[in-house]
């Protein structure tokens, strides 16, 4: 090879050497979201009212962004391998995670405000405390003056150890002064088969497992849980109604992302997430598992998940709760 055909060679090379690298940077500055699709993970399998509201969100969110997001499933160890997977993620905006709560772990896992940032909140709701409809106690008044009668004789259902209706239980028990033993399942399907039969007496529950027994007279409500009633459910008092004053303990989904997401994009993700909560679908996802909008903005909702996880580690440890 001549010297200057050897000099065009170079050349040719580091022309197309430049436009590869410029076609990179390119590719690499293209405004979000347009690079890739979103995933969306969930922590549990499909079907239950956790997915089914992402699924809800996500196919309102699209619509806005205008933007494919996937859903991706990923069930175990009670949502701690879908956060996981989240905090492991590049902190860009393709990669999410619902995050239900408040749920306790026995080991550290990644936790919002911490490994993971939050976006927004997509909804909040009640636990809803409900007995046998032949138990005596017509109130919560008089359901706590009978489980102090007898305070050996009174159980309480939950779907699962260090979930949000466990810790709503043991916060009733140190509010109130009861002593409420706690059965946990698996899910809620099963303890409200065994409330309604009276093989337990009480049940510290969601929403959408109950209302049908609550309208059909098989269970009786006592109150929710929350500061406020809900529209499914309008005859029923919150907790503090009905007398026990300072009660309140909510049950809430998260989205979030790998901590350092941009401020940019966790702006417009929180902005679609607002305006989902209009859509039909998201409504009537809403309306079936007795949830309300979130509508926080991405500081307010991290504030509400941390306090929330400090106020119910406070509850556990006072409670001595063994956690798994």
């Amino acid at each position: 090879m001549t010297t200057s055909t050897g000099r065009r060679h170079l050349l040719r090379l580091a022309a197309l050497a430049t436009t590869a690298t410029l076609a990179l940077g390119a590719h690499a500055e293209q405004p979000w979201p347009e690079a890739k699709p979103i995933t969306w993970i969930v922590g549990f399998v499909p079907g239950g009212t956790v997915d089914v509201l992402t699924r809800a969100f996500a196919k309102a969110v699209s619509d806005q962004i205008g933007q494919t997001i996937v859903i991706d499933n990923v069930p175990g160890a009670s949502g701690a391998l879908a956060l996981k997977q989240a905090a492991r993620a590049k902190p860009d905006g393709y990669t999410l995670v619902t995050v239900p709560g408040p749920v306790l772990f026995g080991q550290q896992q990644p936790e919002v405000g911490r490994e993971l940032q939050a976006v927004g909140l997509l909804s909040q709701g009640p636990i809803v405390l409900v007995g046998g409809a032949s138990l005596a106690p017509t109130d919560l008044g008089a359901l706590i003056a009978a489980m102090k009668k007898n305070p050996q004789q009174w159980d309480y259902a939950s779907s699962g150890i260090g979930t949000g209706q466990h810790l709503a239980g043991e916060l009733f028990n140190q509010l109130a002064g009861t002593q409420m033993l706690h059965v946990p399942y698996k899910g809620g399907g099963q303890a409200v088969v065994d409330v309604v039969g009276g093989q337990v007496k009480l049940g510290m529950l969601g929403v959408t497992p109950v209302l049908s027994q609550i309208k059909a007279g098989q269970l009786r409500a006592y109150a929710v849980t929350t500061p406020y009633r809900i529209p499914s459910l309008p005859n029923v008092p919150t907790m503090s109604e009905a007398g026990l004053k300072g009660y309140e303990a909510t049950q809430y989904f998260a989205v979030a992302g790998a901590k350092g997401l941009p401020e940019p994009v966790v702006a417009r993700l929180n902005a679609a997430i607002a305006k989902a909560a209009e859509s039909p679908q998201v409504q009537a996802a809403l309306e079936a598992g007795g949830q309300l909008p979130g509508r926080m903005s991405p500081a307010e909702a991290q504030k509400f998940v941390q306090d929330s996880l400090r106020k119910f580690g406070d509850v556990a440890t006072k409670a001595h709760i063994v956690l798994n």
